[in-house]
């Protein structure tokens, strides 16, 4: 599908509406205490970019982001794609913004935690894909069966088609 991806802020109706239907896509996966989520005014901190996938028409189908946790670490977060679109390619593109977000900012690791379970898959397939690998717990994530780690080393990796 083509869509244009740009640095946007979190505080548009549209992306509000992207979020909101991102928590409701969580609710059902895991218990509350076990979903990390970002509010769009948490987004809008200086920390974190948010990328916005919009269709030709404009619509916002997709987002992603990058949280900064100094100069060694940066964080996927806030990554979904609508229903419509999923299989299209759209996630990719977006993580490969932020991915390459990343590496203009030289940071050694990009890493994220993500939800388990059936609901989960798609997105798991999409980071091992990329090249992520399976880690375990990083920053004060708890170890947990709702949880899934994952990293990228910026150094090592090597982009898959």
């Amino acid at each position: 599908m083509a869509v244009t991806i740009a640095i946007e802020s979190p505080l548009q109706d549209d992306v509000r509406a992207l979020v909101a239907q991102l928590n409701d896509h969580l609710l059902p996966l895991s218990p509350l205490e076990f979903q990390f989520k970002m509010s769009v005014e948490q987004m809008a901190d200086s920390t974190t970019t948010l990328f916005v996938a919009r269709d030709a028409a404009g619509k916002a189908v997709g987002m992603g982001a990058l949280k900064m946790h100094g100069p060694e670490l940066g964080e996927v977060k806030r990554m979904f794609t609508l229903p419509e679109v999923r299989g299209q390619r759209v996630g990719r593109q977006l993580l490969e913004r932020i991915v390459d977000l990343a590496r203009e900012r030289k940071l050694p690791v990009v890493m994220l935690e993500t939800g388990t379970g059936d609901g989960m898959a798609e997105a798991h397939r999409l980071y091992t894909r990329y090249g992520f690998t399976p880690r375990g717990p990083f920053l004060d994530y708890p170890d947990s069966e709702w949880s899934a780690f994952f990293e990228l080393n910026l150094a090592a990796a090597v982009r898959v088609a």
